[in-house]
């Protein structure tokens, strides 16, 4: 069985918190995209967890984590939060985290020119976690990156870091900033490459062998569909591809196909990060619903933008992802409102559309709102049958809206906190 586990929406659905519940059934987890760009909160019977970087499975016990080949990993703050994780009793080794040789390395120097460029744009900035994660990108297409294999063999790895960092200095110094120095950038690999190294192998050769052998296999995903490089709100956008698609080539095994891909969307929408937010709540409000979710980027502490749950974004986020079910997360933090506002279609130059546009249409979007009742505290609840009425139905609502089976409702942190609906 190979699934992925994706966002609908702008990211910080709640993808941890699933992959951690689902993990027990599957042998292998993996990261296939992204950086240190994004955090995963995972609260369990070990503690509470932000994972920027490491697949949410390596809390279990029984699987085998993997970083894939799309991935863009800084190596300090890998061992850093590495460190976090075994001074908490956590087993992290080569048999149970396995790095692919293909992943690229985001330098000191991404993260210095993402936050040189956040700061050019001033008010114009496309909000950036100024961890280097558009620059290091870049650089992987433009064919100037430094893989993790490189950490490997060190002997040949100065050389090929100095041509780079003789063409990098060309953009830095154009910023008016110093030099990048070859040698505190050699060093910084060596002092951190020399923690990671043993975890670098051929995941490509690995992920191919466990599927062949019928182990199952979960690729989780970082952000969600809005924030896709090609089908996102474009340019306030990640820089990896963010879909399931992608997930079998972001692994290592582009062969491979998916028999099931969950969605993971929140019974209200969250955004991080500058772009269009077409149902977002001001003032008091917005205040009440932040503070009730904890809407704060776990990556970044930045508050959240919150509002109510957007459908045409929603259904657009289900259709790009290919979803086979749904997850609905934090229903339980609605309880406090007696009425629940959901954003049931858009209004553009006078008229109204049930599809997401994109592009300026999008900056143009005006929310239409209807109102469905309140429901109460759900976070009791562990059988559909304890669910109130009014709280089946608004499930119900949003499952219709969207297309796509809602399968699990989260109602509170914990790892048993859910509803599994048959």
């Amino acid at each position: 069985m190979l699934t992925a586990i994706v966002g609908i929406n702008w990211g910080d659905e709640g993808k941890g918190r699933m992959v951690d519940l689902l993990s027990s059934d599957y042998d292998i987890i993996c990261r296939y995209q992204g950086g240190n760009n994004a955090g995963h909160t995972v609260i369990n019977d070990k503690g509470k967890f932000v994972l920027n970087l490491l697949p949410s499975g390596i809390l279990r016990e029984t699987t085998v984590n993997v970083m894939g080949n799309g991935m863009v990993i800084d190596l300090e703050h890998l061992v850093g939060e590495m460190k976090a994780l075994t001074d908490k009793g956590i087993h992290i080794g080569p048999d149970n985290l396995k790095i692919s040789d293909k992943a690229i390395i985001c330098m000191p120097y991404h993260k210095m020119q993402d936050i040189m460029e956040e700061e050019r744009l001033a008010d114009k900035k496309f909000g950036s976690t100024r961890r280097g994660i558009a620059p290091v990108y870049a650089d992987k297409y433009m064919k100037k990156g430094i893989r993790m294999e490189d950490l490997l063999h060190m002997d040949s790895l100065y050389g090929k870091l100095r041509d780079i960092v003789e063409w990098k200095n060309i953009t830095v110094t154009g910023y008016g900033h110093a030099p990048v120095d070859v040698d505190a950038m050699m060093d910084w690999l060596k002092t951190y490459g020399s923690v990671v190294a043993p975890f670098v192998t051929d995941v490509s050769g690995y992920l191919a062998d466990a599927a062949a052998s019928g182990k199952n296999i979960m690729f989780e995903a970082q952000l969600g569909a809005l924030r896709d490089i090609d089908f996102g709100i474009y340019p306030y956008t990640s820089s990896s591809t963010t879909l399931a698609a992608y997930a079998p080539i972001g692994a290592g095994i582009p062969g491979a196909q998916l028999n099931n891909t969950i969605g993971i969307m929140k019974a209200y929408s969250t955004c991080v990060g500058e772009g269009p937010f077409t149902v977002e709540m001001f003032g008091d409000e917005a205040e009440q619903l932040r503070a009730a979710g904890g809407e704060y980027g776990a990556a970044t502490g930045r508050p959240r933008r919150v509002g109510p749950f957007d459908v045409p974004a929603s259904r657009y986020g289900v259709r790009m992802q290919g979803a086979s079910t749904i997850a609905l997360t934090k229903l339980d933090v609605l309880s406090y409102l007696d009425r629940i506002p959901v954003c049931v279609a858009y209004e553009i130059d006078g008229q109204r559309t049930a599809d997401f546009p994109t592009g300026e249409r999008l900056n143009r979007a005006k929310p239409v709102i209807e109102y469905v009742d309140g429901f109460g505290d759900v976070s009791q609840c562990r059988s559909y049958d304890d669910l109130p009425e009014n709280a089946k139905r608004y499930i119900s609502t949003l499952e219709q809206a969207v297309g796509c089976r809602i399968e699990y409702v989260s109602v509170g942190a914990g790892r048993d906190e859910y509803v599994k609906i048959d």
